[in-house]
């Protein structure tokens, strides 16, 4: 998922280098019962597009297409599902553009007029007729399959294991005290600038000092709300694994954007509560062997909402570089 440092390309072009990084969004409406998707007109290249840009130094691929998005047209929401990637040939070489869903739910749109000075709603087929670049339609058209499957309206569940903390072996207190390393508290502020793209309201953490420590900048910096729950304790789930269980379980309950945070050892409890509530394709890209998840990394699920608890999808991000 992170890709500011270029890689080898394995979809459409097999083995080619990707030179070129960008993010963005397909921000989405439905008026009357129809889908709507925003067009955007940029002066630059007199071409209609979807809102993006390449990556800045030190950005995820979630970060840039929400910051660029904002700054397009500032639209000031969370992603949404993930849709596919295209590719194309530039001057520099091939290119990668990353692309979410993002709903637009009354939301005041303000074009920026210098890199876009028009905006469109219209009917994903009279989208399809107006993209300058024909790879965007690629996007449309799964964006407009999972509305038809009841599949694109969704809400964030981000799973975080907690940052860096000092090791035991040199901490002689009682291990729920045992706080974050240094490089942990610049992990925590890493996971507070990647929890902004999916804008949790909720956040559910073991007590542990480390844990609660990972969400703080976070939960400081937007207001979430912060349950501490005793059954997301290594000690608690070593006891009562079916506990933790049922505290993901309960996650899915209010249908609102929410992360929980836990430690290594209950991370297996964890993702086999969530892949539950998805398909075997999905489950498949869980993570299967120890540590699952590095220390501050997060697995995002996005829940179909309205439905029976159904995960349509599921991403995995390292939100800062080691």
């Amino acid at each position: 998922m992170k890709s500011d440092t270029p890689v080898a390309d394995q979809t459409d072009h097999p083995g080619e280098r990707v030179a070129v990084v960008a993010a963005g969004a397909i921000p989405w409406r439905v008026q009357k019962g129809a889908l709507e998707v925003l067009l955007i007109h940029r002066p630059r290249y007199d071409d209609w597009s979807w809102p993006k840009g390449k990556l800045d130094d030190g950005e995820t691929v979630p970060q840039c297409a929400v910051r660029e998005v904002h700054e397009e047209i500032g639209l000031n929401s969370w992603l949404g599902l993930p849709l596919p990637p295209i590719h194309y040939h530039v001057s520099a070489g091939l290119k990668v553009v990353h692309y979410w869903a993002m709903r637009v739910n009354g939301e005041q749109l303000r074009p920026d007029g210098k890199e876009v000075d028009s905006v469109m709603w219209c009917s994903p087929d009279r989208a399809a007729s107006f993209l300058s670049n024909p790879t965007d339609v690629e996007p449309l058209e799964y964006l407009e399959k999972a509305h038809i499957r009841g599949e694109l309206d969704t809400w964030p569940l981000v799973l975080i294991r907690h940052a860096k903390a000092k090791p035991r072996s040199s901490w002689t207190k009682a291990e729920g005290e045992r706080p974050l390393a240094a490089s942990g508290q610049r992990q925590a502020a890493a996971v507070r600038r990647l929890l902004e793209v999916w804008k949790p309201q909720r956040i559910v953490t073991s007590p542990w000092t480390r844990c609660v420590a990972t969400i703080a900048p976070y939960a400081k910096a937007s207001g979430a709300k912060v349950k501490l729950v005793e059954a997301l304790t290594e000690h608690n789930h070593n006891r009562s694994p079916k506990k933790t269980a049922a505290t993901v379980e309960a996650l899915f309950d209010k249908q609102v954007p929410i992360a929980v945070c836990t430690h290594r050892p209950a991370l297996p409890t964890v993702l086999n509560q969530l892949g539950q509530h998805m398909s075997a394709a999905l489950r498949g890209l869980l993570p299967t062997s120890d540590p699952f998840l590095s220390p501050g990394e997060v697995i995002v699920c996005q829940v179909a909402r309205g439905s029976e608890r159904k995960i349509v999808s599921v991403e995995q991000v390292k939100p800062f570089d080691d």
